[in-house]
């Protein structure tokens, strides 16, 4: 009786905190930062672990967080940073464009989201490049809508889960996996979605038929009809007087970061020992990879900016970045709290009495989150602590539980998402059933057909 009591105390512990976190920071002006400090402490007292003792794991745990995930937040979002000053997110996807082909613009613009992610923030992405959506609208007299919204649907899912994002990179923190593998998995499971969500996206194009006007100032919407769409006869046009970094340069301090990541990934994973498989784990190292990284962008595409431009733009990157570090910090600490209290392995045992399938528990968590706060970061964050503690319990794949986290963080985009405004403000989407219609039905399609994907692959591993 004394061990059902302890447990059921532990699981109170948690429910009280994860209410206390949802009701302040929705109801109330406390930041979620504070939030999720207080629900750690009120998770840990209630939960029965001793004051001095939750003040030690959130301390404990603010620290260990980010200090395996910082650094890397950091230099990602200086890379950033360089790349929309510089233009190199205007390269990208005027390069993508070219290679993809006429009358596919769609893909190309989902395709450049999904890279310009990477180490740009969605929401800046999507301000960066809405310019071309509309330029390319106007040429081709494709909806503004299907072009935007495949922009924003690569954005968001390489945003959830491909690192160094600071909320796939957390997950991969939290649940301690390797850093290729999350990438190398984030982007096997993301591809299919892109195509089956820029599919819908399309046809919501059809649906939805605005095309800007010349000044970009407002939107002409009308009934679709074929014999509208027209062909871009020479592409080179739209850019003829913009100064951009050419291709290579643009595309190298993404690219060769995640090469060296991944080639770490394999050297470990088939257990080389030489001195070429010694060298790769050194440049393979995420946070040695970033620097490199980070290095191309400072001398390659930076060179045409002055210093003070250059520090400019990342200071301004980083600073936006400073709320995340900190409610990443805190994720952490409310996981410690979790951990050293025991109510990690008294909420495995609960799932094995009710008998949902653990790898859905990330998910539902992620997605709750995301319903309720309308942060994916914070969705991710949140989802991966709690069910850090039960993964070896339930004998789950860690990886498998990072994508369904990501999967969940992806879902309902809505009212208290700020991309969810963003979008519809630079794409001119009034009326409700519209604005339901483009970003959160694709925020649905994107989340459940990761799912469906991450429940496959469980099925066998």
């Amino acid at each position: 009786m004394e061990t059902v009591a302890s447990m059921s105390q532990m699981l109170i512990g948690l429910a009280l905190g994860i209410i206390l976190l949802l009701v302040l920071a929705i109801k109330t002006r406390i930041h979620i930062f504070v939030a999720l400090i207080l629900a750690s402490i009120t998770t840990g007292v209630v939960g029965g672990l001793p004051f001095a003792k939750v003040i030690s794991a959130i301390t404990s745990g603010f620290g260990s967080t980010l200090g395996s995930t910082g650094i890397i937040i950091g230099l990602g979002v200086m890379m950033g940073a360089i790349l929309e000053k510089s233009g190199a997110a205007e390269q990208m996807a005027f390069s993508i464009i070219k290679f993809i082909g006429k009358a596919k613009e769609e893909w190309a613009m989902a395709l450049t989201g999904y890279i310009v992610a990477i180490p740009v923030f969605s929401d800046s992405g999507l301000i960066i490049l809405t310019p071309l959506a509309k330029s390319l609208s106007r040429l081709t007299r494709k909806s503004v809508i299907g072009l935007g919204l495949s922009l924003a649907i690569g954005l968001q899912l390489a945003h959830v889960f491909i690192p160094p994002t600071p909320g796939p990179l957390a997950v991969a923190g939290i649940l301690e996996i390797d850093m290729g593998m999350m990438i190398l998995w984030g982007i096997l499971l993301t591809i299919p979605t892109l195509i089956m969500s820029t599919l819908y996206a399309k046809w919501l194009g059809k649906k939805i038929y605005m095309i800007p006007n010349e000044d970009g100032t407002d939107f002409d919407r009308k009934e679709f009809k074929e014999e509208y769409i027209k062909s871009i006869k020479n592409i080179a046009q739209i850019y003829k007087d913009k100064n951009l970094p050419n291709a290579w340069l643009s595309f190298a301090p993404i690219v060769i970061p995640l090469i060296l990541i991944l080639g770490n990934t394999t050297v470990s994973f088939l257990k080389l020992d030489n001195g070429l498989a010694d060298i790769l784990k050194i440049v393979g190292h995420p946070i040695i990879a970033l620097i490199i990284g980070l290095l191309f962008a400072l001398y390659g595409l930076g060179k045409s900016l002055s210093k003070a431009e250059t520090n400019a733009a990342i200071e301004n990157g980083v600073k936006s970045t400073g709320m995340i570090l900190f409610i990443t910090g805190a994720g952490g600490a409310l996981g410690f709290v979790v951990r050293d209290a025991g109510i990690g392995n008294a909420l495995g045992e609960a799932v094995l009495t009710i008998g949902i399938p653990g790898i859905l528990i990330p998910f539902v968590i992620a997605a709750l989150m995301r319903i309720a706060l309308g942060s994916a970061t914070v969705a991710l964050i949140t989802a991966a602590t709690l069910t850090a503690p039960i993964v070896p319990q339930l004998g789950l794949n860690p990886t498998l539980v990072a994508m369904s986290t990501c999967a969940g963080a992806v879902s309902f985009s809505y009212f208290n998402d700020s991309g969810f405004w963003v979008f519809n403000g630079l794409y001119g989407l009034k009326e409700v059933k519209d604005q339901f219609m483009a970003k959160t039905m694709v925020s649905f399609i994107g989340a459940f057909s990761c799912l469906a994907l991450v429940l496959i692959v469980n099925m066998f591993m």
